[in-house]
């Protein structure tokens, strides 16, 4: 795969882009049209590789990053429109953060009759341990625990958790109702068994992060059991999602008792199944390296390897999560999250 052109938002004191662009022999455009076209009169490249993260961009009533993904993904269809040539297109992270944008940009795709590929790396990575939920299992319940802030990583951790649950039997039907809760709250809903103790206990037990106690001495702990949890994850949340065919999963935020993403689940016949979604530490983040090799699978076939319905339904779990929230932490109702799919024979994800 081979950079042809460049088109960048922003340009913040240190930008590397321009002598990027003479290292590796590529022109930084000042448009989107123009870098489709590498500055001629029609489009001039394979595919497009669309990142529109960090910079400097608002935030709405919900907390959510205004990053302008579909503004720039109508930007690529005119020129598909107008030239009458569609190539693949890869959209870094969520669709968008309103799930009307995100409909419109799968729609397109659609339309045009053009590849499309989404979303985090997590689902690709390698797992801690190496595991597959069958085809078509009966996934009896859910629960994720994963850490960080709001509109970036509880999405990676929403999306991680999709990609297991989207492979139970009769395939992904869409969302009913979701509720975010956050505080003590979370505690309590545990005791009243709104989610389980017994698949928080196994996803904490995949983690190579427990904080606490283990950080002070080297020693082990039961971190749901020991009392410590409520003491290390001082600001919790809960998002219950309850999926149109009575499925009901859990994604447990729980930011400084980890650092890293766990889930775990209830199979039907075979137990409880977890694992560690494994994130390589810094600087060498091999995982996005998963992640890219799953794009260039799409730009080099035409075909891409996972469906992009799946980031479209976290793209809207997320969105109504975080009404959730600023609407009184009330459970809404979701009938525009009807989205259907089925997941790929094969998970995708990375292995040794």
């Amino acid at each position: 795969m081979k950079v042809v052109a460049l088109y960048v938002d922003q340009k913040p004191d240190g930008d590397l882009s321009a002598a990027r662009g003479k290292e590796f022999g590529f022109s930084v455009y000042p448009s989107i049209a123009e870098a489709l076209r590498c500055g001629s009169s029609k489009i001039a490249v394979d595919a497009v590789l669309s990142i529109v993260e960090h910079g400097n961009y608002p935030r709405n009533e919900k907390g959510q990053v205004l990053y302008p993904r579909h503004e720039f993904f109508k930007q690529y269809v005119d020129v598909f429109e107008k030239d009458g040539v569609s190539v693949p297109v890869y959209n870094d992270k969520h669709l968008s953060y309103s799930f009307e944008k995100a409909q419109w940009m799968v729609a397109a795709s659609e339309r045009l009759k053009f590849p499309m590929l989404a979303g985090s790396s997590l689902p690709v990575t390698w797992r801690l341990p190496d595991i597959e939920l069958p085809l078509d299992c009966e996934i009896e319940s859910a629960l994720m625990v994963g850490n960080g802030e709001s509109d970036a990583m509880d999405y990676h951790a929403l999306e991680a958790m999709q990609c297991m649950v989207e492979r139970r039997k009769g395939g992904e039907t869409g969302v009913k109702a979701v509720e975010m809760i956050e505080g003590d709250a979370v505690w309590r809903a545990g005791k009243e068994g709104r989610w389980s103790k017994d698949l928080l206990t196994a996803a904490i037990s995949r983690s190579d992060t427990p904080q606490g106690l283990t950080i002070q001495d080297g020693r082990t702990q039961d971190l749901v059991n020991n009392g410590e949890l409520p003491k290390l994850a001082k600001n919790p949340a809960a998002y219950f999602i309850e999926y149109n065919d009575g499925l009901r999963a859990t994604l447990l935020m729980l930011t400084g008792a980890v650092k890293d993403f766990n889930f775990a689940a209830r199979v039907k016949g075979q137990g409880v199944q977890s694992t560690q979604f494994f994130l390589s530490p810094e600087p060498n983040v091999t995982y996005s390296a998963c992640l890219v090799s799953k794009i260039e699978e799409m730009f080099e076939s035409g075909k891409a390897p996972y469906p992009v319905e799946r980031t479209l339904l976290v793209s809207g779990i997320l969105e109504s999560c975080l009404t959730s929230k600023i609407d009184g932490h009330r459970r809404l109702e979701t009938p525009h999250l009807d989205v259907k799919y089925r997941a790929p024979k094969e998970s995708q994800h990375s292995r040794a």
